[in-house]
């Protein structure tokens, strides 16, 4: 099968979808599938075997808000003037994120160039859900996306937290509010994360649940392990995400921090991010709050290293308000760190209460901190919880099993396509009738006319 997957930011460090980009793209290749992947920077590293189309992006919103002195693209400013670039300024201008229409666009025209000599069998959507896609289906072919969270859910964070009249502004007008509902309802399938994301999907963008498929992601449990000879730092947290995204819940996290200072628990945050001081809501938190004496960044660190981390901490912490599956406690319970989670989104879908880690209510500071100082004085406690967390990641989340699952869905797309082709020919033979007899359900769950 000829595979065509598209994510405007495909980089692993963007967030969850470039893992799961990575990772699906690599089982599918392996798999014996043929596999193009069509991203937007920063680009990413994509494994072996595999074609990757780098689509041009001018990734002027960073460029306008991060206080660099001009918004004109490095090498030939020029070519800023034409109708899709001139578009992509105008709308990070207004404070909106353009990013996902224009990548569809350029996406469509880079799949428009390849057909004459490679034409895909099915295109799978890795969260852009943009008009271009839209575009896509005029080209004759299938097209899944995998919708991981609707973007209301963040805008809705956004708002929650937002501090004056001129940021909440912004925050509404950063995404597209009706273009991912639009796009979704047309596709052939969506894909989902987890019962939670399918639930969220059906009642924000009314997805109808007969057009939806709950595959888990998954987890490299080979990668992703305790590493051996490691002790774990005592007073040690773990917390992995973009701390700028809202509905990571780092406010949370970090208020309880204070009350845990104020009773006098010895604690060490470490965070997994990329953080810049200057443009950062958490460093500015941490600052309001007194913690630089108990919270450090790791800044942009490789694989390898945050499994070290993993290893080294007492407890990960994932204090969100939202996950459409959540790849860090995931990602932890692999290598037997317990978990404190909220019940926000899938988290208690990932993590078992009572038996792989915590659960508290989402925007509780004080549940977080009764649940980490309970977890820091019941070192038994944990090590269960690793070794329960570990079996469960090995039971129910890996990358080969989602990929399988996936792979089903295409099949499932291409021979409702295939059979709704050979009824229309049949109907155009028996003169724009339809066919006198019933259509009966065949092997695999392909409608098949009787024979």
């Amino acid at each position: 099968m000829k595979i065509c997957f598209l994510c405007y930011r495909g980089n692993m460090y963007c967030g969850g979808q470039g893992i799961y980009l990575y990772h699906l793209s690599r089982e599918l290749c392996r798999m014996g599938h043929e596999v193009d992947v069509m991203v937007g920077p920063p680009y990413p590293h994509i494994d072996h075997g595999i074609r990757v189309h780098r689509l041009e992006s001018l990734n002027l919103y960073d460029r306008l808000f991060d206080g660099r002195k001009t918004f004109l693209p490095p090498g030939d400013p020029m070519r800023i003037f034409t109708p899709l670039n001139l578009y992509e300024l105008a709308g990070a201008s207004l404070g909106m994120f353009p990013e996902m229409v224009t990548f569809s666009i350029r996406a469509y025209m880079k799949i428009r160039q390849l057909l004459p000599h490679h034409r895909f069998d099915i295109i799978h959507d890795n969260q852009t859900l943009a008009y271009g896609v839209l575009l896509m289906k005029a080209l004759g072919i299938p097209i899944v996306a995998t919708i991981h969270h609707p973007l209301p859910i963040d805008t809705k964070a956004d708002l929650s937290q937002a501090r004056g009249v001129r940021e909440r502004i912004r925050r509404i007008l950063f995404y597209p509010p009706f273009m991912q509902g639009i796009v979704a309802r047309r596709l052939d399938r969506v894909i989902t994360d987890s019962m939670s994301s399918t639930s969220s999907v059906g009642s924000i963008f009314r997805v109808s649940a007969d057009k939806m498929k709950m595959v888990y992601p998954g987890v490299d449990a080979s990668i992703f392990r305790r590493l051996d000879g490691g002790e774990r730092e005592k007073g040690s947290l773990i917390m992995v995400g973009r701390t700028d995204d809202r509905k990571k819940g780092i406010r949370y996290l970090l208020r309880a921090l204070r009350l845990l200072k104020g009773e006098g628990v010895d604690i060490k945050l470490t965070i997994v991010d990329e953080v810049s001081p200057d443009f950062s809501l958490a460093p500015a938190l941490i600052k309001e709050y007194g913690l630089e004496d108990m919270v450090a960044f790791t800044g942009r660190i490789t694989t390898e290293e945050l499994v070290r981390q993993y290893s080294a901490a007492q407890i990960a912490v994932i204090p969100s308000v939202y996950e459409g599956f959540g790849l860090p406690a995931a990602e932890a319970m692999a290598c037997e760190v317990p978990v404190i989670a909220t019940r926000a989104g899938a988290l208690p879908e990932v993590v078992k209460e009572g038996e792989t880690g915590i659960l508290v209510p989402p925007q509780d500071p004080h549940a977080l901190a009764g649940a980490i100082k309970r977890l820091l004085g019941d070192e038994p406690l944990c090590r269960r919880m690793g070794v329960a967390g570990r079996k469960r990641v090995e039971r129910c989340f890996s990358w080969e099993q989602a990929a399988r699952q996936i792979l089903g869905v295409y099949e499932e797309v291409l021979c409702h396509r295939a059979l709704r082709g050979a009824l229309d020919n049949d109907d155009i033979a028996q003169g724009g009738k339809p066919a006198g007899n019933p259509v009966h359900k065949g092997e695999k769950g392909c409608r098949k006319p009787p024979r």
